[in-house]
């Protein structure tokens, strides 16, 4: 098999991301870049807990034509292959629907970095419009917030992509972001609590149901 060290390398990540709770069942997505030319990436609608490294698709980054493997590649492949074409410095790029992210996603606002995370996040987490899931339309979106200063990304109603250097450092860039969404939520949750009496027990409650999470 050709490149089965990126094709294993794209099943490791894959199962570390399900252990975490970012992916589940087929929902998530990454590309790891092979070298100037080619690409890995998930194939579509595969199972993580099943997935084999001959499942892995390899592509060709400029075109996303299918160089190797037998199942369709992920439908969001077009929305990595902007990350890694825009960024020549970004080796992977992964998009996840984990939890706490995706909710701050769901609120629709951007996210202001502190500097202990700057190093792996940049110092501002962009927002990307809606647009329908594996759609080119979505891919446009994102496109037009990535820069060379932001490693971190939410999607409107559609989670988060985070990228780095590396597979380790784009895995970084998606436990801070976590972090960094919990901690602004928390804040988010208590400041409304102190404004509205009304719903106070019932926002107390969300509160605490979101434990700290010190920055750093």
């Amino acid at each position: 098999m050709k490149h089965f060290a990126a094709r294993r390398q794209v099943v490791d990540l894959c199962l570390a991301l399900s252990r975490k709770g970012y992916f589940a069942a087929t929902g998530g997505n990454l590309m790891l870049r092979i070298d100037d030319a080619l690409v890995a990436v998930t194939p579509s609608a595969t199972d993580y807990l099943t997935m084999g490294p001959e499942d892995i698709c390899v592509l060709r980054l400029r075109d996303l034509e299918r160089v190797e493997g037998e199942l369709p590649p992920s439908v969001e492949s077009s929305l990595h292959a902007r990350v890694l074409a825009a960024r020549p410095d970004v080796g992977c790029s992964i998009h996840t629907h984990q939890p706490v992210a995706s909710a701050c996603a769901l609120l629709g606002l951007t996210l202001d970095v502190p500097a202990g995370m700057q190093a792996s996040l940049g110092r501002r987490v962009p927002l990307a419009g809606y647009a329908p899931s594996g759609s080119n339309w979505l891919a446009s979106k994102l496109a037009r917030v990535v820069n060379a200063q932001s490693n971190a990304y939410l999607m409107r109603n559609h989670g988060v992509l985070c990228c780095g250097a590396d597979s380790a450092a784009a895995m970084r860039a998606l436990d801070d972001l976590e972090q960094l969404a919990r901690h602004w939520l928390r804040a988010r949750i208590a400041d409304r609590a102190s404004w509205e009496p009304a719903r106070r027990d019932a926002l107390l409650r969300a509160h605490e149901a979101l434990p700290p999470s010190p920055l750093h």
